[in-house]
């Protein structure tokens, strides 16, 4: 199984454009999709190809294959547009035989995890910012930002497979790698 990581879209049909087109490349079983979707959000500038009904739209024909998770730009006039839910602060998972927690990153996060045990996995977006790393023996992830990426770092998207995370840019390349222990 294989699972695909994008995160603060904040309304950039641009870029979703180019995630979707990723998503055709890559196959992925599921779609896990961390949270500020629509709405660009006060503190960020407008994304290039800001236009939250068509990120709507091209989302929806998604939506049998999105596990979502809410951002701290996500309301509910959000959620009658999309076709999916969107509104759940965390999302658990179960994949290679590991837990895993999904949220946005704006409550839990990586430098205050939800109860944990060592070898699971904690998946977070918000910082726009892409890590794999390690903490008191849990996983810790974030794909970046696909729409707005921060402290220099391009555009990208995670990938879960077979024991590893790779966050990707939209080249192609590794931007960052963990893989499992057994």
């Amino acid at each position: 199984m294989k699972l695909m990581l994008i995160s603060d879209i904040h309304g950039s049909s641009a870029w979703l454009d180019r995630a979707m087109a990723k998503v055709e490349e890559e196959r992925p079983d599921q779609i896990i999709m961390l949270g500020d979707f629509l709405y660009h959000g006060p503190r960020n500038p407008l994304p290039e190809g800001y236009d939250p009904k068509r990120v709507a739209a091209t989302l929806n024909g998604h939506k049998h294959h999105i596990i979502a998770v809410r951002g701290n730009c996500d309301a509910e006039v959000d959620q009658m547009l999309l076709e999916f839910p969107m509104m759940a602060d965390y999302a658990m998972l179960f994949f290679e035989g590991r837990r895993i927690y999904v949220t946005h990153g704006h409550g839990f996060n990586m430098e205050q995890l939800p109860p944990m045990a060592p070898g699971d996995v904690f998946i977070q977006g918000h910082t726009h910012i892409p890590v794999a790393d390690r903490k008191d023996g849990v996983y810790v992830l974030n794909p970046g930002s696909i729409a707005l990426p921060k402290e220099n770092f391009p555009n990208s998207y995670g990938i879960l497979e077979a024991g590893t995370f790779l966050v990707k840019d939209f080249a192609g390349e590794t931007v960052k790698r963990i893989a499992f222990a057994p």
